[in-house]
C-alpha cells in the first residue's frame, strides 16, 4: 500500500502567477480609456497601436511591461498601477529584427508627481526606470536598427519640489547615442509634442520625421520661452514642420499622417543593412538593367538657362518606385534620397535646377554632407546626378556662412570610402563643381552630351576678367557679348573628352545599364571589405 502525505497541501505560486498578468493587462490599459479616447481625439494614435502598424504581425515581444507605479493599501494588496511612460521591446519589420522605444502620453502624470495619487493608497514603486537607456543598450549589443516613437517631454520641474532639491544635469547619452550611430540604423519619429530631452532625440537618428500639424518638436516649450525671453508662440510656431523639416533642417521628413510617418519608416530601413557589420539588403528587381528610357534623351532643355524636373529625371534611371527622398523641403536645390538600381540599395545626390539655379548654399551643404556621411556609414554607393553651378553667393549666401559649410561638405567626401559614381547631367563649375567626387577610390564618371565645366560660368566670368577691357570698349555690351561667345564655342564636351579630362559622353539613355553593372562590380569587389565601423581622423573645417 502507498503511503499517503497527510500534511497540509502544499502552497502554489498561483496568486503571484495571477498578479502577473494581471498587472500586464493594467499597463495595456496605458493611462486609462478616457486619456486614450483625448489621444485619439487629437488624431493620434496610442504607443501600443503605432508599434502594431510599425513592426510585423504578433513580432513584438516587449521588455518592462510590469515597469511604473504601484498602488497598495494598509495591507499591501494592490489596488491601482500607473504604467511606465515608456514601451519597448524587440520586434521585426519586413522579417528583420529591430528595438524599439515608445512614448506613452497617455500615461504621462499631470500633475502632484511621477505617478498620479489616484487610489488613495502610498506609492511603492516610481517611474519605471531608464527603459529607453536599456533597450538602446540592447541594440547595441545584438547589432539591431533602434527606433524611437517619440511622444512627450523630458524632465518636469515637479521632480525638483519632490526632491527637495536640484541636481547637477549629466550628459549620460552622447556617448550611448555616438556608439548606437556608428553601429546600427536609427531612426526617430516625432508623434506629438516633444520637448527638452526628447527633443534631442529627433536629430539624434540617421532619419527622422514629425507629423504635419500634430508633431512639434522645441528644446523648451511655449510657456518656457514666454516666461524667459517675453515671446508668445503656438506649439506650432515655435517648433512646427515648417520650422523643422522646411526651414531649420531638425527633422528630415514631415507626413501626412501617422501612418504615412510609420511607412516612411520602414521604407528607410529597407535599404540599410541591418548593422554596419552586414551588405546593403539586395532585392529582387523585375524592373530591365538595361532598360533605356527614351524620354532622357531630351529631359535636359537645349536652353542652358533652363530648368527641368530633376526628380523625373532621377525616376527614368532608377528602378521604378525605388527613389525615396530624404529631406526634400530643406536646402531645396540639392536632392537626397535613397534608391535601387536592379535591386541594389545606392544613394542619390542631384541638383535641383530650379532652385536657386541648383547651386550649393549653406543649407544644401549641410544635407549634402549628413547624406554623405551616412551612406558612408552604412556602406551604399553615391550615384550623383551632377548640375552644379558652384555655391551660392551674394549676400544670401555670404551672411549664412556657405563657404565654410561647401568646404565641410567636400571634406566629406574625402572622408567617405564607398564607391562613388557622378552622372556630369549639365553643369560642373568652381569649387562646389569640383568637389563631385574623389578619385582616390572605386569610382567611375562620365557626362552627357549636355555637359559643360570650368572655374567659373563663363557670363559671370567674363564680367570679372575682362572687366576693364569691357568698360574701355566703344560698346561694353556688344564687347562683352562678343568675348562670351568666343569662349563659349571652347565649351565643347568633346574637346574635353579627346583630352581625357573626362573619362566618357554617353546617350543618356545608356545611364541606367551602364551604372548597374558598375554597381555589380562595386556590390562584389568593393562593399565586402568596407565592413565594419568607420574609423574617422582629424576634423573637419
Amino acid at each position: 500500500m502507498t503511503e499517503q502525505n497527510s500534511g497540509p497541501r502544499e502552497a502554489t505560486w498561483q496568486p503571484e502567477i495571477e498578479q502577473i498578468a494581471l498587472r500586464r493587462d493594467l499597463a495595456r490599459e496605458m493611462g486609462g480609456a478616457d486619456r486614450v479616447q483625448e489621444q485619439h481625439d487629437r488624431g493620434n494614435l496610442t504607443v501600443r497601436e503605432r508599434i502594431e502598424l510599425l513592426t510585423d504581425d504578433g513580432s513584438f515581444r516587449e521588455r518592462g511591461v510590469l515597469s511604473g507605479a504601484g498602488y497598495y493599501d494598509e495591507s499591501g494588496d494592490l489596488v491601482g498601477f500607473h504604467p511606465s511612460a515608456t514601451v519597448t521591446g524587440t520586434a521585426r519589420i519586413g522579417g528583420r529584427p529591430v528595438a524599439v522605444s515608445g512614448g506613452d502620453f497617455t500615461a504621462r502624470p499631470r500633475s502632484g508627481s511621477a505617478a498620479e495619487r489616484t487610489h488613495g493608497g502610498k506609492v511603492r514603486i516610481h517611474g519605471g526606470g531608464d527603459k529607453s537607456g536599456h533597450i538602446e543598450s540592447l541594440a547595441i549589443e545584438l547589432k539591431v536598427p533602434m527606433i524611437r516613437l517619440i511622444d512627450g517631454f523630458g524632465a518636469d520641474i515637479r521632480a525638483t519640489a519632490e526632491m527637495g532639491r536640484t541636481y547637477l544635469p549629466e550628459l549620460y547619452w552622447p556617448q550611448r547615442w555616438g556608439k548606437l550611430m556608428a553601429e546600427v540604423p536609427v531612426v526617430s519619429a516625432a508623434l506629438g509634442s516633444v520637448a527638452r530631452l526628447p527633443a534631442a532625440e529627433v536629430p539624434a537618428s540617421h532619419f527622422s520625421v514629425m507629423v504635419r500639424g500634430t508633431s512639434q518638436v522645441f528644446a523648451g516649450g511655449p510657456p518656457l520661452v514666454e516666461r524667459s525671453m517675453g515671446e508668445k508662440l503656438t506649439k506650432e510656431e515655435l517648433g512646427g514642420y515648417e520650422v523643422h523639416a522646411r526651414s531649420s533642417g531638425v527633422v528630415d521628413n514631415d507626413a501626412a499622417d501617422e501612418a504615412d510617418a510609420i511607412s516612411q519608416i520602414q521604407q528607410f530601413l529597407s535599404y540599410l543593412p541591418t548593422n554596419v557589420h552586414q551588405m546593403p539588403p539586395v532585392i529582387d528587381c523585375d524592373d530591365p538593367v538595361d532598360r533605356r528610357d527614351d524620354r532622357l534623351a531630351s529631359v535636359v532643355p537645349k536652353h542652358r538657362n533652363r530648368g527641368y524636373n530633376v526628380r523625373r529625371m532621377l525616376e527614368m534611371v532608377v528602378d521604378l518606385g525605388s527613389f525615396f527622398e530624404i529631406g526634400r523641403y530643406f536646402g531645396r536645390s540639392q536632392v537626397t534620397g535613397l534608391a535601387r538600381i536592379g535591386g541594389m540599395p545606392i544613394g542619390v545626390l542631384a541638383n535641383d535646377p530650379m532652385h536657386y539655379g541648383g547651386a550649393m548654399g549653406a543649407k544644401e551643404a549641410r544635407k549634402f554632407e549628413k547624406f554623405v556621411d551616412l551612406c558612408d556609414v552604412f556602406h551604399l554607393p553615391i550615384v550623383n546626378f551632377a548640375d552644379q553651378p558652384g555655391f551660392l553667393i551674394g549676400r544670401p549666401g555670404e551672411g549664412a556662412g556657405t563657404l565654410r559649410a561647401g568646404v565641410k561638405a567636400a571634406a566629406a567626401i574625402n572622408d567617405s570610402q564607398v564607391p562613388w559614381a557622378t552622372v556630369v547631367v549639365r553643369r560642373l563649375y568652381g569649387v562646389a563643381g569640383g568637389a563631385h567626387q574623389d578619385f582616390s577610390r572605386f569610382c567611375f564618371r562620365f557626362a552627357w552630351p549636355s555637359g559643360e565645366w570650368g572655374s567659373l560660368p563663363i557670363e559671370g566670368g567674363v564680367a570679372a576678367a575682362y572687366r576693364r577691357e569691357i568698360e574701355a570698349a566703344e560698346d561694353p555690351i556688344a564687347h562683352r557679348t562678343a568675348i562670351e561667345d568666343r569662349l563659349i564655342a571652347l565649351r565643347d564636351p568633346f574637346a574635353a573628352a579627346e583630352a581625357f579630362a573626362v573619362e566618357d559622353i554617353v546617350d543618356p539613355r545608356e545611364t541606367r545599364p551602364m551604372l548597374a553593372e558598375w554597381l555589380a562590380m562595386a556590390y562584389e569587389t568593393e562593399l565586402p571589405s568596407q565592413l565594419g565601423v568607420r574609423v574617422r581622423y582629424g576634423m573637419r573645417p
